[in-house]
């Protein structure tokens, strides 16, 4: 009888240098920014990544706060 493999799993640590997973469509994002005419350099997606996922622990706290499960539009606009 063959013996089975166990295997360890670790965790992944996140820090402030590790890439978070996308939530904005790069192409959709840049077309809305350059159809005024602005530039966008390469590190503006990054950022606007960045916010997008501030707010959504900013909204995550205030539902959490105020007893709720449902995430609100008034949770991520206010």
């Amino acid at each position: 009888m063959a013996k089975k493999r166990t295997t360890s799993k670790t965790k992944k640590t996140t820090t402030k240098t590790s890439k978070k997973e996308m939530l904005l469509v790069g192409s959709k994002t840049k077309d809305a920014l350059k159809a005024k005419g602005f530039n966008v350099s390469s590190e503006t997606l990054t950022a606007m990544n960045d916010y997008v996922y501030w707010l959504v622990d900013q909204a995550q706290k205030k539902c959490k706060a105020n007893g709720r499960k449902t995430i609100r539009p008034y949770d991520i606009l206010a």
